[in-house]
């Protein structure tokens, strides 16, 4: 088999016209040659760093929007379903992913628990971790969040290092803020890369000090404009990657969007190319092809060098997209999960007031971290309730793994008018997570999750909307444009109840992440990321 087209040599920075064979699933020959061809060819994407199961959807089905979108592999970290079903959630998405082409290169899940300050459904423990990095389907160790630990010489979080170390396997990063000595003492752990930094400053310093950076741009988190000026100095040490995804932005597109908009900032396109699809084959060491002979045949044609819409997408020689339609097909699996609560009470989410001010999470639009904030209490019947006038409103996280009392709190720019939204997706423990107006709104969107054992949904006075996740409580069983569907409907009803944020439930299910700092809400209570430990909700 042949291909023609506008060959991109990226190493060698030239662009030609030229035939490409294949054989089985490798290129055999890559000639010089006159055609009128007019689209390119070039390395196929990798995302770097990508939870796939915040997609809400199965590896075989994401596999089935990224291949439109010219992804041909991902650096996958399982530690999503991992903290909910341990390693029978890491073979889950290890067994899944094999059945369809994508390249899913998994890691061994580093902090499973993230922190000894929530409840999850299980622990992998550094003995866990040597069996898994034994294993060729596991290409790395993956964030290693519990960055106290490193810093301070936790023996535990040594002991995995020193297994990835061992069997010569790359060691991702997870420091949010973390600069000067405590930086060099992280890195010092054999932790080679970070897609957590948020200013210009912090990521510098961290490539100074020989780390590679990941250019985060996920539905939540986006870093795209202030790291993005870094790249053409330090194109070498840089990636691409989503970190977190919800499904119907994967349905608008994925690394070769932010190829385009790099592209439209002026950067050279074989920086943007190095960084996006040669560096993270290199620096895992990933059985993914670069367009060279002998390779494996994972490439994709494109329209132009600009947009990067994808013409046809090949892996392992196999036209798996082509000019709009996917050749993956869906695939049969077993449903798991650990979802053992029962439902609540009204009266569970009250909040006795004992002072005039409490401790409010302040969410930031495209941001992890949060500040903490101080505000007067809105007092009836001596209950601190929503104060939807002001938009401080009640939030809490109920633990789905046992039964035990709602822990409580409050946070600021949801901007619901009404109703609630709760969620089963709550990094990273993924108990049961929820914003509302009123007690009586949280109680039902809580108990519409608990009934289906794990889903995302909306509750207003007259109308209940909910995309049910059976496989963990984190992901649907639902081909692809189902999933998108549903959550698009739902997504919209919060902004319908008053929400204001581009992704509601994707900043929801980060109101319970301990490691970013400042202020988050586990199942155990209102906690500081920055002193790593639970403060009060009332102020005196």
């Amino acid at each position: 088999m042949t291909i023609q087209g506008n060959i991109v040599d990226i190493k060698s920075k030239r662009i030609f016209k030229g035939e490409i064979t294949i054989e089985n699933d490798r290129i055999i020959a890559i000639e010089e040659k006159e055609h009128d061809v007019n689209s390119y060819i070039i390395p196929g994407f990798v995302d770097a760093h990508i939870h796939i199961e915040s997609s809400m959807l199965v590896p075989s089905e994401f596999a089935k929007i990224a291949v439109e979108h010219g992804t041909v592999a991902t650096v996958s970290d399982p530690h999503e379903i991992a903290n909910v079903c341990g390693l029978e959630g890491v073979n889950f998405m290890i067994d899944n992913g094999k059945k369809v082409p994508l390249k899913f290169n998994f890691g061994a899940p580093s902090c499973v628990p993230a922190t000894t300050f929530e409840t999850a459904g299980a622990v992998i423990d550094s003995e866990a971790i040597k069996e898994l990095l034994k294993s060729e389907d596991i290409k790395y160790l993956t964030e290693m969040m519990n960055y106290p630990g490193v810093i301070f010489d936790d023996e535990e979080v040594h002991k995995k290092l020193e297994w990835a170390k061992h069997f010569n396997k790359p060691i991702d990063g997870h420091a949010p803020g973390v600069i000067g000595d405590k930086l060099t003492k992280y890195i010092e752990g054999g932790i080679s890369t970070d897609h957590e930094c948020f200013t210009y400053e912090e990521a510098l310093e961290k490539l100074q000090k020989g780390m590679k950076i990941l250019i985060r741009e996920g539905s939540a988190a986006k870093n795209f404009n202030a790291l993005i000026d870094l790249l053409p100095d330090h194109f070498e040490n840089m990636m691409f990657c989503s970190d977190d995804k919800h499904p119907d932005d994967l349905m608008l597109g994925h690394i070769n969007q932010l190829c385009s908009r790099a592209i439209t900032k002026g950067i050279d396109v074989f920086k943007v190319l190095q960084a996006a699809c040669v560096n993270p084959v290199e620096h895992y060491g990933l059985d993914v092809g670069l367009l060279k002979e002998g390779d494996l045949a994972d490439f994709i044609l494109v329209e132009d060098l600009v947009s990067f819409k994808t013409i046809q997408t090949y892996i392992n020689g196999e036209l798996v997209f082509d000019r709009g339609v996917c050749n993956i097909q869906s695939v049969d699996f077993e449903t798991i999960n650990n979802f053992v609560c029962e439902t609540k009470n009204v009266t569970d989410f009250k909040v006795e007031a004992t002072s005039e001010k409490i401790r409010v999470i302040e969410a930031l639009e495209g941001q992890l971290v949060t500040n903490e904030v101080i505000e007067k209490i809105n007092k009836v019947e001596g209950n601190i309730v929503s104060d939807i006038e002001n938009d401080v409103l009640k939030m809490t996280v109920v633990n789905r793994y046992q039964n035990t009392n709602p822990a409580m709190a409050f946070i600021k720019n949801f901007g619901l008018k009404e109703g609630a939204i709760a969620s089963s997706v709550g990094h990273d423990s993924h108990n049961v997570i929820a914003v509302g107006t009123s007690d009586e709104a949280i109680c039902r969107a809580v108990n519409l999750i608990i009934e289906n054992k794990g889903g995302i949904c909306a509750v207003s006075s007259s109308e209940e909307k909910i995309l049910p996740l059976p496989i963990a409580g984190i992901i649907s069983d639902k081909p692809v444009q189902d999933v998108a569907k549903a959550y698009q409907e739902i997504d919209a009803m919060a902004k319908q109840l008053g929400s204001t944020l581009h992704a509601p439930y994707m900043t929801l299910s980060f109101m319970a992440l301990l490691v970013i700092p400042a202020l988050k809400l586990s199942d155990k209570g209102l906690f500081n990321g920055q002193d790593f430990k639970f403060v009060p909700l009332e102020v005196e």
